[in-house]
């Protein structure tokens, strides 16, 4: 279990392991960082068993040395914890942190959505919580075994501790950015994951959907409504793709064959890359599109402004059977319902 090491290295836990926090994990790691990891049992006996594998963009796949795991968290006093459950595990999440780790230990939420951090701090006041955002796709191609699959950044929230978690990243690779502007960088992040739930609903690899023009058509009509209610708010999303916020829409609106050459960065996707949602819903479990859909819906309602897409969005994720996916026409017709 990470702990205090007075040589200077940094202790990290983290805290809810899915693919997202296997590979910040085992990129750490491979700089020289002590790695635990909590994480759910097959992920856990797989890294007993053959450590944890790791692929990035481009490279080899390699084992990041030293990482142990287990299912549950026992007291301990890392320097940093690294927050990677889905947003509806936050407080459970944040409460079992308080009983397990001492006073001000700082927590950074890799989280999607814009309320993770202040759920967090919520329920763990004595517990220092950061922002941060990632803006890659992770694949979790089998237990213990993770491949980073497409181009982005990781960023966070300047403080004394990810600034040390800056230089740590330098030596292995890991794309990581200290911004002061975390608020717009999340909402940034979360006009691009308005396509986690399409994705979902379509059943269909990242770039595969992307090349849909009815699917992009959809997702263009929810950023536009979500830049509207951005508007009212005040509120200037940060541009976190290599497109800006605002342009977002009407890039996705272009023909296909034009929308391969403008959106190429975007596009460069593996083949198997999905969204987490869609694999939730495979899973049967809990999805985030309440952190994303109803984050739109909330803060349209609080500018008095309206995002009827989203809500219908929301209401047809929570009803639809998880076996059940639509083609784009149908996804339309759906919400139009």
């Amino acid at each position: 279990m990470a702990r205090h090491d007075r040589s200077g290295v940094m202790n990290v836990l983290v805290y809810g392991a899915g693919a997202i926090g296997q590979f910040l994990g085992a990129k750490l790691a491979l700089a020289g960082a002590h790695i635990h990891l909590i994480a759910r049992a097959p992920v856990v006996t797989a890294i007993a068993a053959h450590g944890l594998r790791v692929t990035d963009l481009g490279a080899r796949e390699c084992i990041a040395p030293g990482i142990t795991a287990s299912e549950t968290l026992i007291a301990a006093k890392p320097d940093l914890v690294l927050l990677t459950v889905k947003g509806a595990a936050t407080a459970a999440a944040a409460r079992d942190l308080v009983a397990h780790l001492p006073a001000g230990t700082p927590v950074l939420s890799f989280q999607n959505g814009v309320e993770a951090v202040g759920r967090l701090h919520a329920a763990a006041p004595n517990l220092v919580a950061l922002a941060g955002m990632v803006s890659y796709n992770v694949v979790q191609t089998e237990p213990g075994r993770v491949r980073r699959a497409t181009q982005g950044w990781a960023m966070a929230q300047r403080a004394a501790i990810t600034e040390r978690l800056l230089v740590i990243a330098m030596r292995s690779s890991l794309r990581l950015q200290l911004r002061d502007d975390m608020p717009a960088v999340q909402w940034g992040k979360l006009l691009l994951n308005l396509n986690n739930p399409v994705n979902a609903l379509s059943g269909l690899p990242l770039r595969q959907q992307l090349l849909d023009p009815g699917y992009r058509d959809l997702l263009a009509d929810l950023q536009v409504e979500a830049l509207r209610a951005l508007h009212s708010a005040g509120i200037r999303p940060a541009r976190v793709s290599p497109l800006p916020a605002a342009w977002l829409p009407t890039i996705l609106r272009l023909p296909t064959a034009v929308f391969r050459v403008v959106a190429a960065g975007l596009l460069r996707i593996a083949p198997e890359a999905r969204s987490s949602m869609l694999d939730d819903r495979l899973a049967g479990r809990i999805t985030e599109v309440d952190d994303l859909c109803g984050a739109v819906i909330r803060v349209a309602l609080r500018s008095g402004a309206a995002a009827p897409l989203n809500a219908a969005l929301c209401g047809l994720m929570n009803r639809l059977a998880t076996d059940q996916y639509l083609t784009s026409e149908q996804l339309r017709a759906a919400l139009r319902r």
